[in-house]
């Protein structure tokens, strides 16, 4: 299946965002519930405590977190939030978001190629 995955911080909105799904485990600062205009908060899906404090947004770290939080997608405690996630990108254009100030090198660039099959 060919799904449209895009990804961008919680604080951006953009009218081609489609269905905008937070994907941290916590709620971004200076936030507002109605502000982030989300269709679903999904921190089930977002990387382990641990896994988040080890990676610690070190871009040099980023091959090995993307490989140990893929596996970590498979597992018990990730499974049923990752299914929910594949269902909304299945029906339509996904927007993942997060308050991460590099998306590119953080889990929502590994969920976006675990969703689309580029190299997960």
């Amino acid at each position: 299946m060919d799904r449209q995955i895009t990804q961008h911080r919680v604080y951006d909105v953009s009218p081609d965002d489609g269905a905008r799904i937070l994907v941290d485990r916590v709620w971004p600062r200076g936030l507002g519930k109605e502000d982030a205009r989300l269709d679903a908060w999904l921190r089930e899906v977002a990387p382990s405590d641990a896994l988040r404090r080890w990676y610690g947004h070190d871009p040099g770290r980023y091959a090995q977190f993307r490989g140990r939080y893929l596996a970590e997608l498979e597992d018990d405690a990730h499974r049923e939030a990752a299914e929910r996630l594949r269902a909304l990108a299945d029906a339509g254009p996904v927007t993942l978001l997060t308050a991460t100030r590099d998306p590119a090198v953080s889990h929502t660039a590994v969920l976006a190629e675990w969703l689309t099959g580029d190299g997960g």
